[in-house]
Order: C-alpha cells, then sequence, then structure tokens
C-alpha cells in the first residue's frame, strides 16, 4: 500500500501529460535526416573563428572539376556530381550505398563573408572551403575620450 505522502505528491496523469513534451527535447538533438531516414550530401562541419570560416564537406569520389562553389552574402551553396561506377558485362551490384548523380547544398552561414576572398582546396575525399569576414564586417575597437 502507498502512503499517503506519496500519493499526494505523484499524480501518474501529469506524468503521462509530460510525456510528449520529454520526447521532443529527446528527439530534437537529432537531425532531420536521422529523423526522416534521408542522407544529407555532402555531410558537413562549419568552424567559425572571429574573422573567417571553415567549411568542410565529405564529398568522396566526386571530381574536383565537377564540384562548382558559389558565395552570396551569407549563403553557400555547393554543387556538383558523382559519376556511376562502370560495371563489367558480368557484374552486377550486390549493395548500393553510394549516391550518384548531380547534388545541391545551401547553407546560411552566421555572418557574410567576403566572396573575393574565399579559397576552396580538395584532397583525399574532403572540400575544405575557408571564407573570410569582410573588413567592414569585424568587430572594430572604438577608444573612449576623457572629457575635459
Amino acid at each position: 500500500m502507498l502512503s499517503t505522502s506519496f500519493r499526494k505528491h505523484w499524480d501518474p496523469w501529469q506524468e503521462l501529460n509530460r510525456l510528449p513534451v520529454d520526447m521532443n527535447r529527446i528527439f530534437s538533438g537529432l537531425s532531420d535526416a536521422v529523423r526522416t531516414g534521408a542522407q544529407v550530401f555532402p555531410a558537413m562541419n562549419v568552424l567559425s573563428g572571429e574573422d573567417r570560416l571553415v567549411v568542410t564537406a565529405e564529398v568522396a569520389g566526386v571530381n574536383a572539376d565537377d564540384i562548382d562553389i558559389t558565395v552570396e552574402g551569407d549563403m553557400l551553396t555547393i554543387k556538383g556530381s558523382r559519376s556511376v561506377d562502370a560495371l563489367g558485362e558480368d557484374e552486377k551490384y550486390h549493395r548500393r550505398e553510394r549516391g550518384t548523380g548531380e547534388f545541391s547544398r545551401t547553407l546560411r552561414l552566421p555572418f557574410e563573408v567576403d566572396a573575393a576572398q574565399t579559397e576552396a582546396e580538395y584532397a583525399q575525399g574532403v572540400l575544405t572551403i575557408v571564407l573570410h569576414k569582410p573588413e567592414a564586417s569585424k568587430p572594430k575597437k572604438i577608444t573612449v575620450k576623457r572629457a575635459s
């Protein structure tokens, strides 16, 4: 038998009402791709520093000449295509998980960047893009003058 003090503080209906809120909190940390089962290509990381951003994208199997990068204001777009593996006459797929064809991914950056200073490098299947903050957007130190 439950004690009177325990029954007074615990309400099973209140617990059930809190369940959707708790479930939303748990799943809110998961990306849309994980929740829906969809794959987002290319996978990207964005690192920010005081005066620049570094974006890395996994684009294994994509020829560097087939990658198109555009920057406009605070938007970065990476487009490209990954070709289909050539199969011999007597070959067939037993498993096919790597996507092929055209892709496009657009990211909104945390600040506008100077497109003219953007640099990109492709090595070992990873595209690295360095985007610099324009001088006009960088923080400026303001000197406080004493009133006379």
